[in-house]
């Protein structure tokens, strides 16, 4: 084997073989296979595409150029992945109440990118929290609440954490082949017995486009399926940002809502609905008609709260945490409101602008070194079909200081379309795959 030869079939439309990806795979991981190669082969994997077979062989080199987590554990583990949106804090609802329902749950998450959240920075908006634990860690918080949410260690999938960096830099982020094998590999490696995919489409999503989002849900549920991992999707809208509310500690605030009864609306009935297809897939339930009432019910019933306490404490954070939490979460010190230009109807709003907003905040990144401030973002954000009159606040905006929120009010201004007719409303769910 050598880089050059597999490159070359690539390159050719020759593919390659099973063998031939997972010794690219550890060349990755271990510094065999150079910049420049990993870049050729990114290219090559772009233009040409992979077999679905050579997409499944990729994940699974993929997945084992690190550590693979085996469990042995009453129950069924299960995770849920979303490819990014903004106002998105499915997660914290969604793993107690999964661990609620019988299952088990070691979601391993990312920090912001782009103009999206990222779960780990919405944790740790909680004071004391952590979340880069040890494996060992991990297990422990695991046997204590059923449920962890964490980073990943460097040893997971580190030919993944190679090949994406390469590809930010030449051009390659959008092969669908690439993002399947590193979504996946990593969600793998945590050794999974079933996973459910929440694919993104919109103006707060990185698929703006149906197809684009189908055909990547398709090819993950696939993928995953072929790897032995039982898998479904749903293709959900991103219109408008999922809770009312963008920004680390704010989401938790919407996500604490939600778990203690105070508020239902779509990011309740979308943790339901993802819930009820990972139980129906896993066997914890007849169908994810069932699953999603399951669900449903473990909210309503507090459990799913309770389950995200004993999270909450084991990594760090505030014991009862969730019977005293509007105590613990961050504020900012400059709250305005955000006001219609005119009466009418919001029509639509632009959810990555939105979520560059959140970001001229200081509630994201420009750089992987950026400090996040946890207090900072929007809230309040009324929902697209809205009546308002002129001068109605349409959102409320959080900031540190009043210049950061002069320059979040410029991005809004384009962002937020009043029409004088109410607009059709997208679906919460576009459609299920698998």
């Amino acid at each position: 084997m050598d880089a050059r030869g597999i490159i070359a079939g690539l390159r050719d439309g020759r593919g390659a073989s099973a063998e031939a990806l997972c010794w690219f795979a550890r060349g990755l991981a271990d510094g065999r296979v150079s910049d420049a190669q990993a870049g050729a082969f990114a290219m090559a994997v772009l233009l040409n595409r992979l077999s679905p077979q050579e997409r499944t062989d990729l994940t699974l080199a993929m997945r084992d150029s690190g550590d693979i987590l085996r469990w042995e554990l009453p129950g069924p583990v299960i995770d849920k992945h979303s490819t990014g949106g903004v106002g998105d804090c499915v997660s914290l609802v969604l793993a107690p109440a999964l661990a609620a329902c019988g299952a088990f749950v070691p979601m391993v998450s990312g920090r912001g990118l782009g103009h999206t959240g990222g779960t780990l920075d919405k944790l740790e908006a909680i004071p004391g929290l952590r979340t880069d634990l040890t494996e060992a860690q991990m297990r422990r918080v695991i046997d204590l609440a059923g449920c962890a949410i964490v980073g990943a260690t460097g040893q997971v999938a580190p030919a993944d954490r190679r090949l994406y960096a390469i590809r930010d830099v030449t051009a390659t982020v959008e092969s669908l082949d690439l993002i399947t094998a590193s979504i996946l590999s990593k969600k793998l490696a945590a050794g999974l017995d079933g996973l459910v995919l929440d694919v993104k489409l919109g103006s707060g999503a990185f698929m703006k486009e149906f197809d684009d989002a189908r055909a990547l849900a398709c090819a993950l549920v696939e993928t995953a399926n072929a790897a032995g991992c039982r898998s479904a999707a749903l293709i959900t809208d991103m219109n408008q940002p999922l809770a009312p509310a963008l920004g680390n500690g704010l989401e938790v605030a919407c996500a604490m809502r939600v778990l203690t009864g105070q508020a239902k609306g779509p990011l309740f009935d979308l943790s339901a609905a993802l819930g009820g297809l990972a139980l129906g897939n896993a066997g914890l339930a007849d169908s994810a008609e069932a699953g999603t009432a399951a669900v449903a019910a473990a909210i309503d019933e507090g459990r799913a709260a309770e389950r995200f306490g004993r999270m909450v404490a084991a990594m760090g954070g505030p014991v009862r945490f969730t019977e005293t939490w509007p105590r613990f979460l961050p504020e900012a010190t400059v709250i305005r409101e955000f006001k219609a230009p005119r009466a009418g109807y919001l029509a639509a709003m632009d959810g990555e602008a939105m979520g560059l907003a959140v970001i001229a905040l200081g509630g994201g990144r420009q750089v992987e070194s950026d400090v996040v401030d946890p207090g900072v973002g929007l809230s309040d954000i009324l929902p697209l079909g809205s009546a308002v009159s002129e001068g109605q606040p349409l959102l409320r905006i959080h900031a540190a200081r009043a210049e950061h929120a002069d320059a979040a009010e410029a991005l809004l201004r384009p962002a937020m379309n009043i029409a004088g007719a109410p607009p059709a409303l997208p679906p919460l769910v576009h459609e299920r795959i698998g």
